[in-house]
Formats: structure tokens, C-alpha cells, sequence
């Protein structure tokens, strides 16, 4: 298994994660199998955030109940989960309340003493930055949250937040796949009129977060747009890059959705991918494709059968 270094917070991380926002209707024995087969392969990182499942923390408290860590069990794990989502209303809020109430219901319901990483699961446009630094002090000067990040945010809202944060923004929780990649599209059909490719939509933020150590977790990496359906043996609307896959999946000796894992991760970036998957098998095909190291020739081969446009 493929490692990455965290380096905001110190950390050397699995490039794959397990995602845990799917597990609430499994079993007891099915979420030990599905978090026994990634720890076999080498993945001891989790993903939770307070909103996944019908009830708040309802997948962070599956997870608890199902695995029954102890204590020389936890230490051996990553839990990151997120907080700042509110379904109902107001939708988002990184008020130092809803923070702090968020990050402590997430620790009873995971059952655990602290949290590896807490993210900000999706920008507040009413954000406070003294708040939110008041939120992570507080947190982690009582042990109960260790390092700090966010998901989905530009670089400005991140340079925003460090107006009054002190602690160092280990991670952005960003959508990333082969036909979703507008993070990397722009950059390389910079200064092309009349191309919508050359959009700015995040001012940068593939490059900002390679200069300031960030590390970017690309979620739904199968997916071909914002929830719109697995793009990974979908002909009908990605016939194309279907095909490419298929033949680089012979040639690299793995499944075409490790393609599809190798192909983020052959970004010097360092990404990490984060798994959506309860599926034991499909954990086990992106593991294989995250030992892959496609050529730079096979990426951009894949890259214009999405549809992008390469100068």
C-alpha cells in the first residue's frame, strides 16, 4: 500500500481511506469485515463525518458498536470525521457552539477519547474566523481533537480561516475523478479563450495546496460528476474513456476501477482517495490500483477520454 505523509500533522497515511458514510443499515459483522479487509491491506484510516446516516452520528455509532475498539486497537487507527453541516437548518454553521457540540457528540458517539482530524465538512458563509479558532483551541487543548482541516474550500476561505487559526490545515476534503477534475483541468488549458476548461473555478487550489503542505482527499473518485451515477462501466455516457480504462486495466494487470484509483494518485500531489464503497472486494481492487504507477503518457490518455482538452 501506497503511503503519503500528512505533514501538517506529522502523520504517514495510507493513500487510500475508508470512507464510513454508507454502513449504517450494515451489520454488525459486516462493517468488522468490510474494516478488517482494509486493515489487511494496509488502510487503518477512517473517514466519518456527524451528518452520515438518517440520525445525527448515526455511522460514527454503527462504526462503535460494530468494532468495540480498545484502547491498543484505537491507537492503531485514524479517525477523521467532519462537522459543520446542519441538514435542517441553518445548513451550515462554524459557530464556536456548533463546533464544540458537534466534536464532542462525534467522541461519545465513536467512543473514543479524541479525534485524529476534524474537518470543516463544507464552507459557512457566515463564517467567524475567531470562532473557529476558539472552537479548535478549546478542543484541542482539552486533548479532545489532535489536527485540523476542511473539505470543499478554496484557498481563500482556508487563507481566511488562518486570519485566526493557529493550528496548521492538514487536509481539504475535495471531489476528484478522472471526468470530474476541475482542480486539474484549469491549470492545463490555462490562458485558452473560449474554453470553458480554462474557468477559474477555485483560484488554484490544486497548486495553493501543494505550496502550503495541504493535503487534498479526493472524494467520490468513481463518480462522473456531483452524485450523478459511477462513470466506471457506464459506456453509455462514457464510452471513451470506458474503453481506455478496460485496455489499461489488462495492461496494468488490475480492475478498471484501479485504474481509475491509479490515476489520482499518479498525481505528484500526493493525494489521498477516499472510498465509498461497503463492498470488501472493491476495497481490495482500488488497493491494487493504488500500487500502479501509470505512465505519464497512460494519464493523459485517460485525462482527453474524459472529455478534457489537452493543448
Amino acid at each position: 500500500m501506497k503511503t503519503i505523509k500528512i505533514t501538517g500533522a506529522g502523520l504517514q497515511a495510507p493513500a487510500l481511506v475508508l470512507g464510513l458514510m454508507r454502513i449504517e443499515q450494515k451489520s454488525d459483522d459486516e462493517i468488522r469485515e468490510l474494516v478488517r479487509t482494509a486493515r489487511e491491506l494496509g488502510i487503518d484510516f477512517v473517514d466519518h463525518a456527524d451528518v452520515y446516516g438518517s440520525d445525527l452520528h448515526s455511522c460514527e455509532r454503527r462504526f462503535a458498536e460494530a468494532m468495540r475498539l480498545t484502547p491498543s486497537q484505537r491507537s492503531e487507527m485514524t479517525i477523521q470525521t467532519k462537522a459543520g453541516i446542519v441538514p435542517e437548518g441553518p445548513y451550515f454553521d462554524f459557530s464556536y457552539e456548533h463546533l464544540v457540540e458537534a466534536a464532542e457528540g462525534s467522541l461519545r458517539a465513536l467512543g473514543t477519547d479524541y479525534i485524529d482530524i476534524l474537518l470543516l465538512h463544507r464552507p459557512d458563509a457566515l463564517v467567524e474566523p475567531e470562532e473557529v479558532a476558539r472552537a479548535f483551541d478549546d478542543l484541542q487543548a482539552a486533548g479532545k481533537v489532535r489536527h485540523f482541516g476542511v473539505s470543499n474550500h478554496t484557498p481563500a476561505q482556508i487563507e481566511l480561516l488562518k486570519t485566526a487559526v493557529t493550528q496548521p490545515i492538514v487536509a481539504n476534503q475535495v471531489q476528484l475523478s478522472i471526468p470530474h477534475a476541475p482542480l486539474v483541468a484549469q491549470g492545463v488549458a490555462a490562458n485558452m479563450a473560449a474554453l470553458d476548461q480554462s474557468i477559474s473555478r477555485d483560484v488554484g487550489l490544486l497548486d495553493y495546496s501543494r505550496l502550503h503542505d495541504i493535503t487534498l482527499q479526493a472524494w467520490s473518485p468513481y463518480q462522473g460528476g456531483f452524485f450523478t451515477g459511477v462513470f466506471v462501466g457506464d459506456r453509455e455516457s462514457f464510452g471513451e474513456l470506458n474503453e481506455v480504462l478496460d485496455e489499461l486495466a489488462e495492461h496494468y494487470g488490475v480492475t478498471p476501477s484501479g485504474i481509475a484509483t491509479a490515476w489520482i494518485m499518479r498525481h505528484p500531489a500526493q493525494m489521498q482517495v477516499v472510498l465509498g464503497t461497503t463492498t470488501p472486494s472493491r476495497v481490495a481492487e482500488a488497493a491494487a490500483g493504488s500500487d500502479v504507477v501509470l505512465s505519464r503518457a497512460d494519464w493523459y490518455r485517460l485525462f482527453r477520454a474524459a472529455g478534457y482538452t489537452v493543448p
